[in-house]
C-alpha cells in the first residue's frame, strides 16, 4: 500500500506542470474532441517515458554501480526544483494544436516522467503499476486542467505547481530516509 501510495504522489507530482499548462491551453476554447485527443497523447506519454529512462538508467546503474534510492530522491528533488523556477517564469506558452503540436506538448510535459523512470526500480519491482498510475494521472490532469481552462483563469496553475513541488520534496525526502 505504501508502495502504490508513493506511486500515487509521483504520479499527481509528475502531473502538476501538465496541468497548469493545460489550464493555459484550455483558455484557447478548444473542442471537447481536441481535449480528448491532448489527454490521451499525454496519458500515453507518461506510460512510455518512465520506461525509457527505466532503460536507460539501468545502464547507467550497472555502470556506476550507484544507489538507486539516492538517484530516485534526487531526480524527485530536481523536478521539485524545476517546478519552483518554472513557477516565476512568466513566459506563456505558444501551442499549436495540430498532431505535430500536440504530440509536443505531450512529449515536453513527460520530459519529467523520463528523468523519474531513471530511478523507478528504486520505488517499485511492479513497473506496469507505477507506469500505468502515472498514466491515469497525468491523462486525468490534463483533461481536467484543459476542461477548467475553458472557465478559469491561470491563477490556479500557480497554485498546482506550489502543491507538485510540495508532493516531489516530501516522497525524495522518504526515500532519502529510507536509505
Amino acid at each position: 500500500m505504501q508502495e502504490f501510495i508513493s506511486l500515487l504522489l509521483i504520479g499527481i507530482g509528475l502531473s502538476m506542470d501538465t496541468f497548469s499548462l493545460s489550464l493555459s491551453i484550455g483558455t484557447l476554447k478548444i473542442k471537447e474532441s481536441r481535449i480528448n485527443l491532448i489527454s490521451i497523447i499525454v496519458g500515453i506519454m507518461h506510460f512510455i517515458m518512465p520506461l525509457i529512462g527505466m532503460l536507460i538508467g539501468a545502464r547507467i546503474l550497472d555502470i556506476l554501480k550507484f544507489n538507486s534510492k539516492f538517484i530516485l530522491s534526487t531526480i524527485l528533488i530536481i523536478l521539485a526544483i524545476k517546478l519552483f523556477i518554472d513557477l516565476f517564469n512568466d513566459e506563456e506558452p505558444t501551442i499549436n494544436l495540430n498532431i505535430i503540436g500536440i504530440f509536443l506538448f505531450a512529449f515536453l510535459v513527460s520530459i519529467d516522467s523520463l528523468s523519474t523512470g531513471l530511478g523507478l526500480p528504486a520505488l517499485t519491482n511492479n513497473i506496469f503499476l507505477a507506469t500505468t498510475t502515472f498514466s491515469i494521472c497525468s491523462f486525468s490532469f490534463t483533461y481536467i486542467g484543459l476542461t477548467i481552462g475553458k472557465y478559469t483563469s491561470n491563477i490556479i496553475g500557480k497554485y498546482a505547481n506550489v502543491l507538485g513541488i510540495i508532493l516531489l520534496l516530501l516522497v525524495a525526502i522518504v526515500h532519502l530516509c529510507q536509505q
